[in-house]
Protein backbone atom coordinates (compact mmCIF):
# COMPACT_ATOMS: atom_id res chain seq x y z
CA UNK A 1 0.00 0.00 0.00
CA UNK A 2 1.58 3.53 -0.72
CA UNK A 3 1.08 5.64 1.78
CA UNK A 4 2.82 8.90 1.19
CA UNK A 5 4.21 10.17 -2.26
CA UNK A 6 7.05 12.53 -0.89
CA UNK A 7 6.11 14.09 2.30
CA UNK A 8 2.65 14.20 1.38
CA UNK A 9 0.17 11.59 2.79
CA UNK A 10 -2.24 9.37 0.37
CA UNK A 11 -4.73 9.61 3.18
CA UNK A 12 -7.39 11.94 1.93
CA UNK A 13 -5.74 12.52 -1.69
CA UNK A 14 -8.14 11.41 -4.55
CA UNK A 15 -6.90 9.16 -7.08
CA UNK A 16 -6.58 11.80 -9.49
CA UNK A 17 -4.64 13.93 -6.76
CA UNK A 18 -2.08 10.99 -6.12
CA UNK A 19 -1.64 10.18 -9.77
CA UNK A 20 -0.73 14.10 -10.52
CA UNK A 21 1.53 14.20 -7.81
CA UNK A 22 3.48 10.38 -8.71
CA UNK A 23 3.26 11.72 -12.27
CA UNK A 24 6.18 14.03 -13.23
CA UNK A 25 8.99 15.21 -15.90
CA UNK A 26 11.31 12.18 -17.34
CA UNK A 27 14.13 11.93 -15.87
CA UNK A 28 13.20 13.40 -12.59
CA UNK A 29 12.41 11.47 -9.12
CA UNK A 30 9.53 10.75 -6.70
CA UNK A 31 9.76 9.06 -3.00
CA UNK A 32 7.33 6.26 -2.47
CA UNK A 33 6.32 5.24 1.20
CA UNK A 34 4.97 1.39 1.06
CA UNK A 35 3.80 -0.07 3.72
CA UNK A 36 3.58 -3.98 3.59
CA UNK A 37 0.43 -5.59 6.44
CA UNK A 38 1.87 -8.96 5.48
CA UNK A 39 5.33 -8.53 6.80
CA UNK A 40 4.43 -6.66 10.54
CA UNK A 41 3.06 -3.39 8.75
CA UNK A 42 6.70 -2.73 7.48
CA UNK A 43 6.85 0.47 6.22
CA UNK A 44 9.60 1.62 3.40
CA UNK A 45 10.89 4.38 1.23
CA UNK A 46 11.56 3.71 -2.61
CA UNK A 47 12.61 6.29 -5.07
CA UNK A 48 11.49 6.11 -8.36
CA UNK A 49 13.31 7.14 -11.20
CA UNK A 50 10.13 8.79 -14.04
CA UNK A 51 10.72 7.37 -17.27
CA UNK A 52 7.98 7.33 -20.46
CA UNK A 53 7.28 3.85 -20.39
CA UNK A 54 6.91 1.30 -23.89
CA UNK A 55 5.66 -1.70 -24.11
CA UNK A 56 5.64 -4.49 -26.49
CA UNK A 57 1.42 -4.12 -26.80
CA UNK A 58 1.05 -7.06 -28.50
CA UNK A 59 1.50 -10.84 -27.83
CA UNK A 60 -0.08 -14.44 -29.09
CA UNK A 61 -0.32 -17.49 -28.30
CA UNK A 62 -1.76 -20.85 -30.38
CA UNK A 63 -3.39 -22.60 -27.52
CA UNK A 64 -4.04 -25.50 -29.35
CA UNK A 65 -4.53 -26.57 -33.03
CA UNK A 66 -7.44 -24.75 -34.37
CA UNK A 67 -7.55 -21.61 -31.70
CA UNK A 68 -5.31 -18.90 -30.85
CA UNK A 69 -5.14 -16.08 -28.04
CA UNK A 70 -4.04 -12.26 -29.31
CA UNK A 71 -3.41 -10.28 -26.57
CA UNK A 72 -3.16 -6.00 -26.92
CA UNK A 73 -1.89 -4.25 -23.80
CA UNK A 74 -2.40 -0.58 -25.07
CA UNK A 75 -2.90 0.89 -28.63
CA UNK A 76 0.46 2.70 -29.93
CA UNK A 77 2.06 3.88 -32.79
CA UNK A 78 3.53 0.29 -34.25
CA UNK A 79 0.51 -1.65 -32.78
CA UNK A 80 -1.59 -1.68 -35.75
CA UNK A 81 1.51 -3.35 -37.72
CA UNK A 82 2.76 -5.73 -34.96
CA UNK A 83 -1.05 -7.10 -34.51
CA UNK A 84 -1.33 -7.76 -38.48
CA UNK A 85 1.94 -9.82 -38.12
CA UNK A 86 0.76 -11.57 -35.04
CA UNK A 87 -2.45 -12.47 -37.02
CA UNK A 88 -0.13 -13.36 -40.11
CA UNK A 89 1.85 -16.30 -37.83
CA UNK A 90 -1.29 -17.54 -36.52
CA UNK A 91 -2.63 -18.36 -39.43
CA UNK A 92 0.32 -19.69 -40.92
CA UNK A 93 0.49 -21.98 -37.76
CA UNK A 94 -3.54 -22.53 -38.45
CA UNK A 95 -4.23 -22.29 -41.59
CA UNK A 96 -7.53 -23.98 -40.88
CA UNK A 97 -8.63 -21.55 -37.62
CA UNK A 98 -11.63 -22.34 -35.74
CA UNK A 99 -11.64 -19.44 -33.51
CA UNK A 100 -9.67 -16.16 -31.90
CA UNK A 101 -9.51 -14.56 -28.46
CA UNK A 102 -8.88 -11.45 -28.47
CA UNK A 103 -8.03 -10.04 -25.38
CA UNK A 104 -8.14 -6.78 -23.59
CA UNK A 105 -7.99 -6.94 -20.30
CA UNK A 106 -6.68 -3.79 -18.87
CA UNK A 107 -5.99 -2.46 -21.78
CA UNK A 108 -6.18 1.44 -21.32
CA UNK A 109 -6.65 2.49 -24.52
CA UNK A 110 -4.30 4.74 -26.88
CA UNK A 111 -4.21 6.00 -30.14
CA UNK A 112 -7.64 5.88 -31.94
CA UNK A 113 -6.42 5.16 -35.65
CA UNK A 114 -4.66 1.63 -33.94
CA UNK A 115 -8.28 1.15 -32.75
CA UNK A 116 -9.97 1.60 -36.13
CA UNK A 117 -7.44 -0.56 -37.87
CA UNK A 118 -8.01 -3.16 -35.60
CA UNK A 119 -11.62 -2.74 -35.66
CA UNK A 120 -11.14 -3.01 -39.62
CA UNK A 121 -9.23 -6.24 -39.42
CA UNK A 122 -12.45 -7.93 -38.41
CA UNK A 123 -15.27 -5.83 -39.74
CA UNK A 124 -17.31 -5.41 -43.45
CA UNK A 125 -15.11 -2.67 -45.84
CA UNK A 126 -16.16 1.17 -45.19
CA UNK A 127 -18.47 0.58 -42.00
CA UNK A 128 -18.51 2.56 -39.30
CA UNK A 129 -16.44 2.04 -36.19
CA UNK A 130 -17.12 4.84 -33.75
CA UNK A 131 -18.32 8.13 -33.97
CA UNK A 132 -17.88 11.47 -32.10
CA UNK A 133 -20.75 14.05 -31.56
CA UNK A 134 -20.59 17.31 -29.81
CA UNK A 135 -21.90 20.91 -29.38
CA UNK A 136 -19.49 22.16 -32.22
CA UNK A 137 -19.41 21.39 -35.69
CA UNK A 138 -15.71 20.14 -35.66
CA UNK A 139 -16.37 17.66 -32.73
CA UNK A 140 -18.52 15.54 -35.05
CA UNK A 141 -16.85 13.09 -37.01
CA UNK A 142 -17.38 9.14 -37.90
CA UNK A 143 -14.52 6.90 -38.38
CA UNK A 144 -14.71 4.09 -40.94
CA UNK A 145 -13.33 1.03 -41.81
CA UNK A 146 -11.23 2.36 -44.52
CA UNK A 147 -7.68 3.09 -44.89
CA UNK A 148 -7.42 6.99 -44.75
CA UNK A 149 -8.73 6.33 -40.87
CA UNK A 150 -5.86 4.39 -40.03
CA UNK A 151 -3.30 4.42 -42.48
CA UNK A 152 0.49 5.47 -41.29
CA UNK A 153 3.27 5.97 -44.00
CA UNK A 154 1.32 5.12 -46.94
CA UNK A 155 0.92 1.03 -45.55
CA UNK A 156 -2.77 -0.72 -45.30
CA UNK A 157 -1.70 -3.50 -42.66
CA UNK A 158 -5.30 -4.57 -42.62
CA UNK A 159 -5.35 -5.08 -46.84
CA UNK A 160 -2.18 -6.79 -46.38
CA UNK A 161 -3.33 -8.76 -43.00
CA UNK A 162 -6.61 -9.80 -45.55
CA UNK A 163 -4.25 -10.80 -48.72
CA UNK A 164 -2.01 -12.71 -46.74
CA UNK A 165 -4.49 -14.63 -45.23
CA UNK A 166 -6.97 -15.56 -47.24
CA UNK A 167 -10.05 -13.12 -45.22
CA UNK A 168 -9.87 -15.51 -42.69
CA UNK A 169 -10.42 -12.68 -40.03
CA UNK A 170 -13.39 -11.60 -41.78
CA UNK A 171 -15.22 -14.65 -40.79
CA UNK A 172 -13.64 -16.58 -37.80
CA UNK A 173 -15.97 -16.94 -34.87
CA UNK A 174 -14.13 -14.21 -32.26
CA UNK A 175 -14.41 -13.56 -28.65
CA UNK A 176 -12.97 -10.87 -26.66
CA UNK A 177 -12.02 -10.15 -23.23
CA UNK A 178 -12.81 -7.14 -21.43
CA UNK A 179 -12.94 -5.78 -17.90
CA UNK A 180 -12.94 -3.01 -15.87
CA UNK A 181 -9.02 -1.88 -16.53
CA UNK A 182 -10.52 -1.87 -20.77
CA UNK A 183 -10.71 1.95 -21.17
CA UNK A 184 -11.18 4.19 -24.45
CA UNK A 185 -9.54 2.65 -27.34
CA UNK A 186 -10.18 -1.02 -26.30
CA UNK A 187 -14.30 0.02 -25.37
CA UNK A 188 -14.42 1.21 -29.07
CA UNK A 189 -13.00 -2.01 -30.40
CA UNK A 190 -15.18 -4.06 -28.17
CA UNK A 191 -17.96 -1.87 -29.05
CA UNK A 192 -17.70 -2.38 -32.64
CA UNK A 193 -17.29 -5.79 -32.98
CA UNK A 194 -20.26 -6.24 -30.28
CA UNK A 195 -22.47 -3.64 -32.50
CA UNK A 196 -22.35 -5.50 -35.77
CA UNK A 197 -22.10 -9.17 -34.04
CA UNK A 198 -18.76 -9.91 -35.25
CA UNK A 199 -17.94 -10.81 -31.90
CA UNK A 200 -18.89 -11.98 -28.30
CA UNK A 201 -17.72 -9.56 -25.59
CA UNK A 202 -16.82 -11.73 -22.25
CA UNK A 203 -15.60 -11.04 -19.08
CA UNK A 204 -16.94 -7.68 -16.74
CA UNK A 205 -18.22 -4.17 -17.82
CA UNK A 206 -15.63 -1.88 -18.78
CA UNK A 207 -14.29 1.25 -17.86
CA UNK A 208 -16.56 3.99 -19.40
CA UNK A 209 -14.15 6.47 -20.71
CA UNK A 210 -16.20 7.77 -23.53
CA UNK A 211 -15.05 11.36 -23.79
CA UNK A 212 -12.93 13.04 -25.93
CA UNK A 213 -10.45 15.70 -25.34
CA UNK A 214 -8.64 18.48 -27.49
CA UNK A 215 -5.79 20.43 -26.66
CA UNK A 216 -5.88 24.51 -26.94
CA UNK A 217 -2.08 26.12 -27.23
CA UNK A 218 -1.99 29.08 -25.00
CA UNK A 219 1.28 29.64 -25.69
CA UNK A 220 5.23 28.38 -26.25
CA UNK A 221 4.73 25.91 -23.45
CA UNK A 222 1.54 26.22 -21.97
CA UNK A 223 -2.07 24.72 -23.56
CA UNK A 224 -5.47 23.83 -22.20
CA UNK A 225 -6.99 20.45 -22.61
CA UNK A 226 -11.31 20.56 -23.23
CA UNK A 227 -13.52 17.90 -23.48
CA UNK A 228 -15.21 18.31 -26.59
CA UNK A 229 -17.23 15.45 -27.54
CA UNK A 230 -18.43 11.58 -26.48
CA UNK A 231 -17.41 8.44 -28.31
CA UNK A 232 -20.48 6.83 -29.69
CA UNK A 233 -20.72 2.68 -30.99
CA UNK A 234 -21.95 2.41 -34.26
CA UNK A 235 -25.34 1.68 -32.82
CA UNK A 236 -25.41 5.14 -31.43
CA UNK A 237 -24.53 3.97 -27.57
CA UNK A 238 -22.76 6.13 -25.34
CA UNK A 239 -19.64 4.89 -24.24
CA UNK A 240 -19.05 7.28 -21.12
CA UNK A 241 -19.31 6.17 -17.59
CA UNK A 242 -21.35 2.88 -18.96
CA UNK A 243 -18.69 0.83 -21.07
CA UNK A 244 -19.39 -1.54 -22.99
CA UNK A 245 -21.46 -4.41 -20.77
CA UNK A 246 -20.24 -7.88 -21.92
CA UNK A 247 -22.74 -10.53 -24.05
CA UNK A 248 -21.14 -13.03 -21.39
CA UNK A 249 -20.38 -11.71 -18.38
CA UNK A 250 -17.87 -14.45 -16.45
CA UNK A 251 -15.67 -14.02 -13.28
CA UNK A 252 -12.15 -13.64 -13.32
CA UNK A 253 -12.04 -17.00 -11.26
CA UNK A 254 -13.84 -19.76 -10.75
CA UNK A 255 -14.24 -18.25 -7.03
CA UNK A 256 -15.64 -15.54 -8.62
CA UNK A 257 -14.38 -11.67 -8.95
CA UNK A 258 -12.54 -11.20 -5.67
CA UNK A 259 -11.17 -7.94 -5.88
CA UNK A 260 -12.94 -6.61 -8.85
CA UNK A 261 -14.74 -4.13 -6.43
CA UNK A 262 -11.47 -2.49 -5.50
CA UNK A 263 -10.67 -1.16 -8.93
CA UNK A 264 -11.76 1.98 -9.93
CA UNK A 265 -14.01 2.79 -13.01
CA UNK A 266 -14.79 6.01 -15.17
CA UNK A 267 -18.22 6.55 -13.25
CA UNK A 268 -16.65 6.63 -9.40
CA UNK A 269 -14.51 9.18 -10.54
CA UNK A 270 -15.05 13.06 -9.19
CA UNK A 271 -16.83 15.17 -11.43
CA UNK A 272 -16.87 12.84 -14.34
CA UNK A 273 -19.10 13.53 -17.30
CA UNK A 274 -22.47 12.45 -16.94
CA UNK A 275 -26.13 13.17 -17.79
CA UNK A 276 -28.37 14.82 -15.35
CA UNK A 277 -31.86 14.26 -17.27
CA UNK A 278 -33.20 11.70 -14.61
CA UNK A 279 -34.50 14.15 -11.00
CA UNK A 280 -34.63 10.72 -9.33
CA UNK A 281 -31.27 9.77 -10.37
CA UNK A 282 -29.78 11.06 -7.57
CA UNK A 283 -31.50 9.11 -4.72
CA UNK A 284 -30.64 6.15 -7.05
CA UNK A 285 -27.00 7.00 -6.62
CA UNK A 286 -27.06 7.39 -3.29
CA UNK A 287 -28.23 3.77 -2.63
CA UNK A 288 -26.04 2.74 -5.06
CA UNK A 289 -23.19 4.18 -3.59
CA UNK A 290 -23.69 2.59 -0.73
CA UNK A 291 -24.13 -0.84 -1.64
CA UNK A 292 -20.76 -0.45 -3.80
CA UNK A 293 -19.37 0.66 -0.30
CA UNK A 294 -20.25 -2.06 1.36
CA UNK A 295 -18.71 -4.56 -1.89
CA UNK A 296 -15.32 -2.80 -1.50
CA UNK A 297 -15.63 -3.38 2.10
CA UNK A 298 -15.67 -7.21 1.95
CA UNK A 299 -13.55 -7.09 -0.86
CA UNK A 300 -10.67 -5.58 1.25
CA UNK A 301 -11.36 -7.70 3.85
CA UNK A 302 -10.81 -11.03 1.32
CA UNK A 303 -7.33 -9.00 0.26
CA UNK A 304 -6.51 -8.95 3.62
CA UNK A 305 -7.05 -12.57 4.35
CA UNK A 306 -5.55 -13.35 0.55
CA UNK A 307 -2.45 -11.64 1.76
CA UNK A 308 -1.86 -13.90 4.72
CA UNK A 309 -1.12 -16.64 2.22
CA UNK A 310 2.61 -17.85 1.00
CA UNK A 311 3.88 -15.78 -2.20
CA UNK A 312 3.32 -18.40 -4.54
CA UNK A 313 -0.23 -19.16 -3.52
CA UNK A 314 -0.60 -15.30 -4.16
CA UNK A 315 0.60 -14.92 -7.41
CA UNK A 316 -2.12 -14.19 -10.11
CA UNK A 317 -2.17 -16.70 -13.59
CA UNK A 318 -0.74 -14.59 -16.27
CA UNK A 319 -3.33 -13.64 -19.18
CA UNK A 320 -2.59 -16.24 -21.71
CA UNK A 321 -1.69 -19.07 -19.01
CA UNK A 322 -3.64 -22.12 -18.98
CA UNK A 323 -4.29 -21.04 -15.34
CA UNK A 324 -6.01 -18.17 -16.89
CA UNK A 325 -9.79 -18.75 -15.68
CA UNK A 326 -11.79 -16.10 -18.57
CA UNK A 327 -9.59 -17.17 -21.19
CA UNK A 328 -10.77 -20.89 -20.59
CA UNK A 329 -14.30 -19.94 -20.97
CA UNK A 330 -13.67 -18.17 -24.05
CA UNK A 331 -12.23 -21.47 -25.12
CA UNK A 332 -15.35 -22.85 -24.32
CA UNK A 333 -17.58 -20.77 -25.75
CA UNK A 334 -15.70 -20.84 -29.12
CA UNK A 335 -16.14 -24.96 -28.92
CA UNK A 336 -19.84 -24.82 -28.37
CA UNK A 337 -19.68 -26.42 -24.83
CA UNK A 338 -20.77 -25.01 -21.34
CA UNK A 339 -19.40 -21.69 -19.88
CA UNK A 340 -19.51 -20.88 -16.14
CA UNK A 341 -21.26 -17.39 -16.00
CA UNK A 342 -20.88 -15.42 -13.62
CA UNK A 343 -24.02 -15.45 -10.44
CA UNK A 344 -23.08 -12.31 -9.02
CA UNK A 345 -22.46 -9.77 -11.59
CA UNK A 346 -24.74 -7.61 -12.94
CA UNK A 347 -24.28 -4.09 -15.92
CA UNK A 348 -24.10 -0.90 -13.48
CA UNK A 349 -26.26 1.90 -14.33
CA UNK A 350 -24.81 4.90 -15.00
CA UNK A 351 -25.94 6.92 -11.64
CA UNK A 352 -24.83 11.18 -11.20
CA UNK A 353 -22.31 11.55 -8.22
CA UNK A 354 -23.90 13.12 -5.40
CA UNK A 355 -22.22 16.45 -3.37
Amino acid sequence: MITKIDDTPVKGLSLNDAVKRMRGESGTKVILTILRRDENNRSFPVTITREEIRTQSVRSKNIEPGYAWLRVSQFQERTADDFSRKLEEIYKANPQLKGLVLDLRNDPGGLLDAAVAISAAFLPDNVTVVSTNGQLAESKFTYKASPEFYRRGGVDVVKRLTDNTKGVYKTVPIVVLVNEGSASASEIVAGALQDYGRAKIMGSQTFGKGSVQVIRPLGPETGLKLTTSRYYTPKGNSIQAKGIVPDIMVDETAEGNLFAALRTREADLTKHLEDKNDPAAAERAKAAEKEREKEREEARKRLEEFNKRPEAERRQPEFGSDKDFQLQQAINHLKGRDVMISKTMAARKIEPKTN
